[in-house]
Parts: C-alpha cells; sequence; structure tokens
C-alpha cells in the first residue's frame, strides 16, 4: 500500500474505539478524511470537531465528491460492519482499495520498532501503562491504544523523535496477525471470541501464531503459566513476567489496604523499590510488571519508571472512580469476560474490605452469554448485591431462549435483581449503597451519570 498516492481516507463505522486512533492518525498526516457510523457518540462529534466529516445513514449518495476516486481514496473498515452494508459493497464493486482496520495499522507499524501488547485480559491497561511510562520519559513513544487514556484525554500519541510505537495487538477476527512486533506482551490467553475461533485450541493457536511474528532482534514478555507454547523466531528472546513473586519480571513485597497498593518491581539485572500505583487495583500489579518490563527494555530509568507508574491515570472504562468519598464509591469497569468480572469483583473486595459491594452488570453478546452463562454466575455471586441488566447485543441478532436470566437464575446470592437499563435509576434510588461496581463493553457507560447523580443524594 502506498501511502503517498492516498489523498483521501473512508472509514465505514468510524467510531469505534481502534478506528478513531486512525482517523486522528491520517487527518495528522494531511490527508480528507470521512466515513459512516451507525450512531453518533461522544467520540464521533469530537471526530468531527477535529476535521472528519462523519454521517450516521448508510446511503451511498452521502459519500462526498472526494472520496469517489478509487485511485486516491483508501476504505478502511471494522469487522463489526454487516456484509450487506450498502457504502462498503459500493466501494468493493468500484474496485477502491478496501482493508480492514488491522491490516492498515501493521501496514504504519512496520516502519517503527512496535511494542504490541495482546491478551485476553489487560491489554489495554497494559498498552495504556506502557505508553505512558515512555511518553513521560526521555525516550517517548508513538502509541495506537484500545482506550481513551485519561492523562492525554486521547487514544492516539504521536512523536517526531522516537520510533518506538506501542500498539494494544486485537486477537479479535484474527487482527493481530497483521503486525510484526520488535517486542511483544501476552498477558494471558483465556478463550474469548469462540464465535470467530470455534474451539479454544484455535484460540490458542493464534497467539502462538501471534508469537511467531516477533522480529529477530527482539523479545516476547509472557505472563508466567499461560497456556502457550510460543514459537519464536531465531535471535528472539523470551522472558516471562507475574504480579507475584516469579518470572523474569515480577513484584515482591506487595503492600495493599486503604485504597492504596505498593510494591518492588524486580527485573533480570535491577530491583525498583517502592513503586506506587495511580490506579490501585490488584490486578494493575500485573498489568504494570509487564509494562514496566516494556519500559525497562527500551531505556526508560528507575526514576522514570516510579514517577510514571504513580501518575498514571488510567484508561477510560477501565478501573475508572467516578466517586471516590468516604462513605460511597462508584468505579467503571469494561470486564465482560468471566475472568475478567471475578479479577475486578476480587480487586475491588480487597481494596475496601468489609464494605457492601453492589454490581450492576450488563452481558455484552448473545453468544458469550450463551458460552459462559455458568462462569458468569459464579463470578457474579462474589458480590453482596447483584443488579443484572439486559445483554447488549452489540454486532449480532437474538438467540433463541438466550436471555440474562440464563446468567441470573445460576447466581447463588439472595439479594440480586433483573431489569432493564430504562429502569435501573428507578430501581436503585431507595436503596443503599457503599461500593458501586458497574461492569460491562456495552453501552452501560452512558448510565454512569445518572447512576452517580443518584448515589450523591
Amino acid at each position: 500500500m502506498d501511502m503517498h498516492n492516498i489523498k483521501a481516507v473512508y472509514f465505514v463505522g468510524a467510531g469505534g474505539i481502534g478506528m478513531s486512533a486512525l482517523i486522528r492518525y491520517f487527518l495528522f498526516k494531511g490527508k480528507r478524511v470521512a466515513g459512516y457510523d451507525r450512531t453518533p457518540s461522544e467520540l464521533t462529534e469530537q471526530l468531527i470537531k477535529e476535521g472528519a466529516a462523519i454521517h450516521y445513514t448508510d446511503d451511498i449518495d452521502l459519500i462526498p465528491e472526494m472520496f469517489r476516486s478509487p485511485a486516491h481514496t483508501l476504505v478502511i473498515y471494522t469487522p463489526a460492519v454487516p456484509e450487506s452494508h450498502a457504502e462498503l459493497t459500493w466501494f468493493y464493486s468500484m474496485h477502491f482499495k478496501v482493508m480492514k482496520r488491522a491490516q492498515v495499522l501493521g501496514e504504519i507499524t512496520k516502519s517503527y520498532r512496535g511494542l504490541c501488547v495482546a491478551g485476553t485480559h489487560g491489554k489495554t491497561t497494559t498498552s495504556s501503562m506502557t505508553a505512558h511510562l515512555l511518553k513521560q520519559s526521555t525516550m517517548d513513544c508513538n502509541a495506537f491504544l484500545g482506550g481513551i487514556l485519561k492523562n492525554y484525554d486521547s487514544n492516539l500519541m504521536l512523536s517526531e523523535k522516537s520510533n518506538l510505537m506501542v500498539v494494544e495487538a486485537d486477537e479479535y477476527d484474527r487482527s493481530f496477525h497483521w503486525l510484526t512486533p520488535y517486542m511483544a506482551v501476552v498477558t494471558s490467553a483465556d478463550p474469548d471470541h469462540l464465535d470467530i475461533y470455534g474451539t479454544p485450541e484455535a484460540y490458542r493457536e493464534s497467539f502462538e501464531h501471534f508469537t511467531s511474528l516477533i522480529r529477530s532482534g527482539g523479545c516476547l514478555i509472557m505472563k508466567k503459566d499461560i497456556t502457550l507454547t510460543p514459537r519464536m523466531q531465531p535471535g528472539t528472546r523470551l522472558y516471562t513476567y507475574s504480579g507475584t513473586d516469579e518470572g523474569d519480571f515480577h513484584a515482591e513485597n506487595i503492600r495493599i489496604g486503604n485504597g492504596e497498593i505498593a510494591f518492588d518491581f524486580v527485573a533480570p539485572d535491577t530491583c525498583i523499590k517502592e513503586v506506587r500505583l495511580g490506579v490501585p487495583v490488584k490486578v494493575n500489579i500485573e498489568n504494570g510488571v509487564a509494562a514496566m518490563a516494556l519500559a525497562w527494555l527500551n531505556g526508560v530509568t528507575a526514576d522514570e519508571i516510579k514517577k510514571g507508574m504513580f501518575s498514571f491515570r488510567g484508561a477510560k472504562r477501565r478501573f475508572d472512580f467516578h466517586l471516590k468519598k468516604k462513605d460511597i464509591v462508584l468505579i467503571d469497569d469494561y470486564a465482560h469476560h468471566p475472568a475478567e468480572v471475578r479479577e475486578s469483583i476480587l480487586s475491588v473486595k480487597e481494596l475496601y474490605r468489609g464494605k457492601k459491594i453492589t454490581g450492576i452488570f450488563q452481558p455484552h453478546l448473545y453468544s458469550r452469554t450463551r458460552d459462559f452463562a455458568a462462569d458468569f454466575a459464579v463470578a457474579l455471586s462474589l458480590l453482596d448485591q447483584l443488579i443484572l441488566l439486559d445483554i447488549y447485543p452489540a454486532r449480532e441478532e437474538p438467540l433463541p431462549g438466550i436471555t440474562s436470566r440464563i446468567i441470573f437464575d445460576k447466581v447463588s446470592i439472595p439479594d440480586k435483581t433483573l431489569c432493564t437499563k430504562d429502569q435501573l435509576i428507578n430501581r436503585m434510588s431507595d436503596g443503599t449503597y457503599e461500593v458501586v461496581l458497574m461492569l460491562g463493553a456495552g453501552d452501560i457507560d452512558r448510565l454512569v451519570e445518572p447512576v452517580k447523580e443518584v448515589l450523591n443524594k
């Protein structure tokens, strides 16, 4: 793909978090940008302000004149768009250059030293932490992230002086196979996206293939004890890491309590004492060790690492504190896989021992609900109180018999409620709460402000 001939870039599915970073990248490069998305959002409105022409009706007539020349227009689409999409079908029929988001990201990162973070859970936080550690150090970096980093209010970072590029490597639809990492992290490989992969074995095989893409001279930093057999090229190194006291990179002397977390970071050739987490959740010890390993291997100093870990504010919707008062706490988290939901709830219980924990969970996808209903129920039973919302369908059509009730009926705690999004605020207004944890990857984030208002009363 010769980027120099491209004058205009058109996005089908412009509002997704990964797509928006590419939109910002091409605007920065001086290209004309337009596109379609299904619904307006805060993000699409922001992109329009930044110079992208986005519309919300799938209509060929709405494609601007500038974007109708196959010779000068690149079309980028997201796998979440259905095959029947009229605009996308038209671009194909007119022989435009049409590429997946992942392919384009792969092309862009070829000319950089890519630091790619993959894994079922933890990849957004780990890649965001890595980017922040590098950005605030003398090393600097570029980054394509899967979440809006609160320190920079963006999911894209650009640098004139650094050839390091931090990338969140997404396994959905095998997207991460387009990347050629200089260094890679694999945080976990618990089976997910079985609608795409079919079997847990195929899912793991996909990660093993990803490890074979690491360039000679680079390395893989792999979470210790994950069931994965890496296929490294000659001339690459394998390191292990963990959030406990095992692995080439690990944490020691961990202290948790009163809403704070501190520990010592141990690397093969150093120990950094008294690292404090800016986002104090237990899982961020593990995420932090992986991010610090990448930063350390790329020349960030011990002092810069300590400073960066403490000043890291997190990504929006990744353990996001919206209220932090003595008597009431509200946290919003993107957890949408049973292992993430469990981890999230356990972290909150440890951080706020003895407090009543209320969880509001919105399941994401009919297929994931069907595949993991029993596991979700076990995780949600760790709460003191559960409010369970309807399934968010995302890209799927409903499946017969699959509703939130199949999770609800298996939850073993007595204090549980099933309700719709519209009923939630009403349902909450007469309850008493101490720590409220909102969970899910759908549009539950739109309820955060209304819930906050109820809790403030």
